[in-house]
């Protein structure tokens, strides 16, 4: 596709920023379920249960234990961060493509500012990004929420329509698709990314965000 009107590039962090395999996501997953354990009083199998249930009911986990609990959202986001980045190595591919996009850059992500910095700050891209439009920022309204992608255009006054956005997970396209976003799928093996997959929102499939961003200033240059 020709990407030269793009003026806005939109970046996911968890499994997008860096490669799936990493799986950090194991050790937030853990502290989710025991902290839905000590909450509910329940076994780990029924922790996850419903860990899993909310996050694909509501989009999120923390919004699902909201509306039913009234837990906290600093509260949780707090204990469910609070693991080691060790597993996060920088990629000078990433870093550099970054920087040498045009125009804006704008991280979107369903986790909160704080955990965010400590992603960037270890991938080496601390003070790449205009801002971080995190959970707080959305009120508490997840992608692939609408409203979530709504305030996001509104907050930054985006043009949609010479906006892209980059993301692990299929279904979150679906919206910035629909406002007019150019999508692009990260298909990296992220645990499930592929859920609601579907061409008719996705533009451009790509399996590793260095590799894809070498290639695409080959083709701005040219």
């Amino acid at each position: 596709m020709d990407l030269s009107r793009i003026a806005t590039w939109i970046f996911d962090l968890d499994n997008t920023l860096y490669p799936a395999s990493a799986n950090l996501f194991l050790q937030i997953d853990q502290r989710m379920g025991a902290y839905i354990g000590r909450l509910l009083g329940c076994d780990p199998q029924e922790a996850r249960r419903v860990q899993k249930d909310y996050f694909h009911a509501h989009g999120s986990t923390l919004r699902g234990l909201m509306d039913d609990h009234e837990v906290c959202p600093h509260d949780f986001l707090s204990y469910v961060h609070d693991i080691e980045m060790d597993v996060l190595v920088r990629d000078a591919r990433v870093i550099d493509g970054i920087a040498r996009l045009p125009g804006r850059k704008l991280l979107f992500t369903n986790g909160d500012a704080p955990y965010a910095g400590r992603v960037l700050e270890r991938l080496g891209l601390a003070g790449a990004f205009e801002a971080i439009h995190d959970i707080h920022a959305t009120d508490y309204v997840p992608k692939p929420d609408p409203r979530a992608y709504e305030g996001l255009c509104s907050a930054y006054g985006i043009d949609p329509t010479t906006a892209l956005f980059v993301e692990d997970q299929a279904r979150n396209l679906r919206p910035a698709k629909a406002i007019g976003m150019t999508t692009v799928w990260v298909n990296n093996g992220s645990e499930r990314g592929g859920h609601e997959a579907c061409a008719s929102y996705i533009d451009i499939e790509i399996a590793d965000v260095g590799e894809w961003l070498d290639q695409l200033h080959r083709e701005l240059a040219g």
